[in-house]
């Protein structure tokens, strides 16, 4: 999940990306963002991208579990005599 440094740090880009101008209502306008941002994303069911890389490998590797079991199912069903439909 995201954190709160998460939502300070996107906070605090955006509000140095305002002109100058705007600037002079930066802490107010970045804190009211930051707590924008902290309720939006626990609000919403989001990983961190560390998360979803580890998820992604645990992925890849239970898949090739299931590629090798497959392959081993196919060599032991052909090893089985051929069923004999009923009559």
């Amino acid at each position: 999940m995201f954190s709160p440094k998460d939502a300070q740090d996107m906070a605090k880009q955006f509000v140095d990306s305002l002109p100058p101008g705007l600037k002079s209502i930066n802490q107010q306008f970045e804190d009211h963002l930051r707590q924008f941002l902290q309720s939006w994303f626990s609000k919403m069911s989001l990983v961190t991208r560390e998360e979803f890389d580890i998820q992604a490998q645990v992925l890849a590797k239970t898949r090739q579990k299931l590629e090798k079991l497959e392959a081993k199912l196919e060599v032991l069903e052909a090893l089985l005599p051929p069923e004999n439909p009923p009559s």
